[in-house]
């Protein structure tokens, strides 16, 4: 065991309660079980099912995709996420955050969703997240597709107001309608707007390419003040710049919600996925953006659209894994090594 190996699980031994007075959640080591064994949970964290009291953050998973138009399965997505986080460790070697040694976080299970229904799965969303904010938790979701998330943010909104969000995506889910139904996977970001739980003015969409149906089609999201970054200006860029912007933007106060469809990506990087399409960011981009919102207020973010049922190797899933522990990883609160490696 290395130095700082040593030191993290001494300190981390120390903390037999934490700081919010119940047991401290860390991940299971793989000293102890190996990491084929066990009930799967988010980075084999505690489960405490269906409550938030006492936690930071939690994972919960969102397991539906009654609102995709292509290729359903990430009803599927929350438990291989889940699978594919077994590989993931406590620290982060490369930002040095130490998120496990300052926050209370648990995976709290799955929403209870109706399959039959999605605006009665909508309602069960918003309702599950209205219990996790009461216990001032961080919510971190593993979708299910993306039409989860105008539940989420019906939630915040109660809570915060119309927030502040940041978006990466193919595509821009402002549709009005698809198929002549307002909640869709398509739909979420308009209907959000029109809810006012979401400020367009301070809503930052990243990666867009998809082929559109006509010139108008970001006409609403311009005349509602969405700030859009194509994947075409991200080609052969670092987007370290664009993040810089984006927080000078929303400033450290403002609650912010980050929304991450696992499309974003280059299906070369991402093929499991519903609806794919080609020219998109590189993981190292995905990087950059989720890395980028470190100072932001983030209240709440999500990982969706990933389909297992497309994703042979499991890199989808482990990709999606990974970026939620980023996600975790720059939440408020978060203690830092700045200097761990000198």
């Amino acid at each position: 065991m290395t130095a700082l190996a040593k030191r993290l699980t001494s300190k981390l031994s120390k903390l037999s309660s934490g700081t919010r007075g119940i047991a401290y959640n860390v991940p299971t080591s793989p000293h102890q079980l190996p990491r084929f064994g066990g009930i799967a949970t988010m980075m084999r964290l505690p489960l405490q099912q269906g409550d938030a009291k006492g936690l930071d953050a939690c994972f919960v998973g969102i397991p539906m995709d009654q609102g995709t138009s292509w290729r359903s399965g990430t009803r599927h997505g929350p438990r291989m996420i889940r699978n594919e986080s077994n590989m993931m460790n406590q620290f982060h070697y490369s930002t040095g955050a130490a998120p496990f040694e300052s926050l209370q976080v648990a995976d709290i299970g799955d929403v209870p969703v109706n399959p039959y229904n999605v605006v009665k799965t909508i309602d069960n969303i918003k309702e599950f997240y209205g219990n996790i904010l009461k216990e001032n938790c961080i919510p971190l979701a593993l979708g299910g597709d993306h039409t989860l998330t105008l539940g989420t943010l019906r939630a915040m909104g109660e809570k915060y107001g119309p927030v502040a969000m940041i978006q990466v995506d193919a595509h821009s889910d402002t549709q009005d309608t698809m198929f002549g139904e307002k909640i869709a996977h398509g739909t979420p970001f308009r209907r959000a707007v029109e809810d006012g739980v979401l400020d367009p003015k301070m809503s930052f969409q990243i990666g867009l390419r998809a082929y559109g149906y006509s010139p108008s089609d970001f006409k609403w999201s311009k005349e509602q003040g969405f700030h859009t970054t194509f994947a075409k200006d991200c080609y052969h860029k670092s987007l370290v710049p664009l993040m810089d912007s984006i927080r000078d933007s929303i400033g450290p106060e403002r609650p912010v919600y980050l929304t991450f469809d696992i499309d974003g990506i280059d299906p070369a990087y991402c093929p499991g996925t519903g609806t794919p399409e080609i020219g998109g960011l590189t993981i190292i981009q995905a990087l950059e953006i989720v890395r980028g919102c470190c100072g932001l207020n983030i209240v709440g973010a999500d990982l969706v659209e990933v389909n297992p049922l497309f994703d042979k190797s499991g890199t989808t899933a482990m990709t999606g894994a990974n970026l939620l522990f980023e996600m975790l990883c720059i939440l408020p609160g978060v203690k830092y090594y700045k200097d761990w490696n000198l």
